[in-house]
């Protein structure tokens, strides 16, 4: 039996500037079909497409019998759904904490392009911030870290690293060392 008074969230969402179903992750049975996720997707998208507040910050709206907390970056909408009675200031930081991950393991290319490339490392985000509905990191820096499986050091050894990695890592020194 799960304490009800630790915060949960129903489901995570992430789609495109038209509405589509680019990565998303559900926790509640109300919703265990994908019939029923599309229609849901839908109208939380319709419901808050047309805000224009959420370009750049956090909005949060209750629409039936839900709290939506949602983000537009770029070209995608970022939503974390949780019941009518979840505190908002929580979900709100468990939606900037995924943003700000997804921002970092994406180098700040945060667009549809990029994240469909990169689509691994979303849900690894995805499933590091949340695990069955309970909360589990916000902090933005630590869910990069434990995507790219990287220590507290932030380095990963040039042996266990793929060759892309390798490139990344050199170009990101090679850029340090001019800008200093």
């Amino acid at each position: 039996m799960i304490d009800p008074t630790i915060p949960r969230v129903s489901s995570m969402l992430l789609l495109d500037a038209e509405g589509k179903r680019i990565a998303v992750k559900y926790y509640t049975p109300e919703w265990s079909t994908v019939p029923a996720q599309s229609t849901f997707e839908k109208s939380v998208f319709a419901k808050t497409s047309r805000t224009t507040a959420a370009r750049g910050e956090v909005d949060i709206t209750l629409f039936d019998e839900v709290v939506v907390v949602f983000k537009f970056i770029g070209d995608l909408m970022f939503y974390i759904v949780g019941t009518q009675d979840e505190n908002e200031l929580i979900l709100s930081q468990v939606l900037t904490g995924f943003c700000e991950a997804i921002s970092l393991l994406l180098r700040g290319a945060v667009e549809k392009k990029t994240v469909l490339e990169n689509l691994d490392l979303v849900l690894l985000a995805m499933d590091e911030i949340i695990d069955g509905g309970l909360i589990l990191e916000t902090d933005s820096t630590t869910i990069a870290s434990r995507v790219t499986m990287r220590g507290a050091e932030n380095e990963t050894p040039l042996a266990e690293q793929t060759l892309s990695q390798a490139f990344a890592s050199a170009k990101e020194q090679i850029a340090r060392s001019l800008l200093k």
